[in-house]
């Protein structure tokens, strides 16, 4: 056969054919698998990679070399046995039929750090941090950061790379996992490395493998509703946009171009045809359109600190949002991603000014006034309330027929941090199977809501680990959840309270560990910056249980209870050195970036410990007086002559007093089984 293509054409594609053939020949490594990587010091460490199918692949480490053979999919594996290894550095060489040589390979102790922001926070951003990141060169201490993906299919990697604490760098590691490795490696004077996985307010069941999830029926049709919501989206999407764009051209309803903003949205305004409404609620009232464009605005009096301010704003319809006359963001329908939207912008503190500011919405409404569906928020104070309006223009009316025929939105498709599986196949699939120690875990926050399924989704994840690693039983290491958001002057149900206890049932599976951080919280901010103490916690109980350190590790845990007349004894495990009542504040932390605190009020002014609550047979809620005896502590109050149940920091931000003398806070417990408030809702 004769080829008739130019020769212009002939080459490239002759080359690309090379190149293509060149690319799979290669032998190729998991970002994972690269220079400066931790191993862990054990004798069965997995290397793996691609290659082409039947190629044979040699890995050499410190004079050990172990072959493996690709499989029909390309895909090989071996392992390194390290367990006699010295530390290094080594430089690792991966031969096929072509060559890789991976440099300043150590080998020591690998940990995984996954969850959510909490265990995102980076060191910079801690009290201290700017400190120790000044002091932080350490090249024996290393971080690989799993990029962020939510996926729906299992991915076999990621991207990333190890990099070694420095004042260059170490700002940028996760600053619990930092405070972790830094004590295990002043400690045990062995490289430490860090596989930090984690994302922001993300729900447990997003990092459980598909196969755990349908394990359990409810989250299995949770798992699939999500995933038919995130499959189906974009064509709805589309469906709906082009629809709009339709409808609108032919009922001659589409948006036209504001004039000058400034006459709506600025600071000095007449109030002259402004008319009130009362929000939240519909965008309506005499003198306003049915449907056309609408101009809300507000004064908004904020104190200039440097905070960001955060707007939120619940509203059904497509918004240009101002603030002091400049616009913010504009949603329209094209951009608007479906109902359900909560809209969330952020000011920055040079666009605010000390005291009076102006909020500004212009709502396009083409089919039907705007309804805000909840109070809009300044960061946390409401902006419910009055609020002005003034009509731009209004649309001729049309007839009830046209108006039904108008496109409904979709419903807004899951969050990808959200969906069940998503980030175990994005962020724990391409590590696997890594040799590692253990895990470190900071999460819970995004569950509270569902503290009594999180009983069953937590331990779950654990498991499931441990079944997808192939390790063992490998320890599994997690923060209790800080206190946070406002104390209570009465004893009252929290589902903080009850995450919190989700977390301690899940102790009952093998090699795990809680680092109690009840005392280190604050109540304005869900990320205490105190990262150090959280580290530090973690890190005694693998000093502990891992590496042989007699040291404790735990703060007192309930035990048991006795009624003695009007009293009730409990007992504790892990009062190391005996229980302490530690002398409380004067003030609590209310947001320390800003320097913000508040007066303690003691609930129990004359008690040793602050933070008991006791009831009688009708279960009503008082606080108590409590006093150490030995080793156990004795609760009691006049208001409850028969008692039959204590709780201890049962609040979302106790105020609580009872340690250990090794300086560790008692752990969140409560000895009735009431119905929890959270035991019907799921995910």
């Amino acid at each position: 056969m004769t080829l008739s293509l130019p020769l212009r054409r002939i080459v490239p594609f002759l080359t690309g054919i090379l190149l293509a053939t060149v690319a799979f020949a290669d032998v190729k490594l998991p970002a994972i698998i690269s220079d400066h990587m931790v191993l862990e010091k054990t004798g069965k460490v997995p290397i793996w990679g691609k290659a082409d199918p039947g190629e044979e692949v040699t890995v050499t480490l410190g004079g050990q070399s172990v072959k493996a053979k690709a499989g029909t999919d390309g895909r090989w594996m071996t392992a390194l046995n390290l367990k006699d290894s010295p530390t290094g550095p080594f430089e690792m060489t991966v031969e096929g039929k072509n060559k890789l040589a991976l440099s300043d390979v150590l080998v020591g102790e690998v940990w995984i750090a996954s969850g959510q922001s909490n265990m995102v926070w980076v060191l910079r951003e801690t009290t201290g941090g700017a400190a120790e990141v000044a002091q932080s060169a350490n090249p024996l201490l290393r971080q690989f950061h799993v990029k962020l993906v939510a996926s729906p299919e299992s991915l076999d990697d990621t991207e990333g790379q190890w990099v070694a604490a420095s004042p260059e760098t170490s700002g940028d590691f996760c600053a619990t996992g930092y405070y972790f490795a830094k004590k295990l490696q002043n400690e045990l004077k062995v490289p430490v490395g860090l596989v930090q996985t984690s994302w922001g307010g993300t729900p447990v069941e997003a990092w459980t493998s598909v196969e755990a999830i349908d394990s359990v029926p409810d989250l299995k049709a949770a798992r699939a509703r999500l995933w038919t919501a995130d499959k189906e989206y974009p064509a709805k999407k589309k469906a709906f946009v082009e629809g709009m764009d339709s409808w609108v051209k032919e009922s001659a309803r589409e948006d036209k171009p504001v004039a000058d903003p400034s006459a709506y949205a600025g600071l000095d305004v007449s109030q002259d045809g402004w008319i009130p409404v009362a929000i939240p609620g519909a965008v309506t009232a005499p003198g306003l359109p049915e449907a056309g464009a609408v101009w809300l605005r507000k004064d908004v009096t904020v104190s200039k600190n440097g905070d960001i301010l955060q707007l939120t704003l619940p509203v059904d319809g497509y918004d240009s949002v101002y603030w002091n006359g400049t616009l913010i963001k504009q949603t329209t329908y094209r951009n608007f991603p479906g109902t359900g939207y909560v809209r969330k912008y952020n000011i920055s503190p040079d666009r605010i000014n000390e005291g009076r500011n102006v909020l500004a919405i212009r709502l396009y409404e083409p089919v039907a006034a705007a309804k805000f569906t909840g109070a809009p928020l300044a960061n946390v104070s409401s902006l419910a309330g009055t609020w002005l309006a003034k009509a731009e223009f209004a649309f001729p009316a049309v007839d009830a027929q046209k108006s039904a025929s108008a496109p409904r939105a979709p419903a807004m498709p899951p969050n990808p941090n959200q969906v069940a599986s998503y980030l175990y196949n994005g962020m724990i699939s391409p590590i696997l199977p890594y040799a590692m120690r253990g895990v470190i875990w900071y999460q819970g926050e995004t569950n509270a809501d569902r503290a009594w399924q999180y009983r069953t989704a937590f331990p779950l994840l654990i498991t499931d680990w441990h079944k997808q690693w192939n390790q063992g039983d490998f320890p599994f290491y997690f923060c209790q959840l800080a206190n946070f958001m406002g104390k209570k002057s009465e004893p009252s149900e929290s589902s903080w309270a009850e995450l919190r206890e989700a977390q301690s049932q899940a102790l009952k599976l093998p090699n795990t560990g809680q680092a109690v951080l009840i005392d280190i919280g604050e109540a304005a901010d869900i990320h205490p910056k105190n990262k150090k103490d959280a580290g530090e916690r973690l890190a005694r109980i693998a000093l502990a249980k891992d590496y042989g350190r007699k040291i404790p590790f735990s703060g007192p845990v309930y035990q048991s209870m006795k009624v003695e007349g009007g009293k009730i004894r409990l007992a504790f495990t892990h009062s190391d050195g005996g229980l302490v009542a530690k002398p409380l504040p004067a003030t609590y932390d209310v947001k320390t970036i800003a320097g913000k605190t508040a007066p303690l009020v003691r609930n129990s002014p004359n008690s040793e410990l602050e933070g008991f609550a006791i009831c009688g047979a009708d279960h009503k809620w008082v606080w108590g007086d409590a006093k150490i005896d030995g080793d156990s502590v004795v609760v009691w109050s006049d208001k409850v002559p028969a008692p039959v149940a204590v709780r201890y920091a049962w609040a979302d931000n106790p105020t609580c007093n009872l340690y250990n003398k090794a300086g560790l806070p008692a752990a969140p417990f409560r000895t009735d089984n009431d119905p929890a408030v959270t035991k019907d809702a799921v995910y």
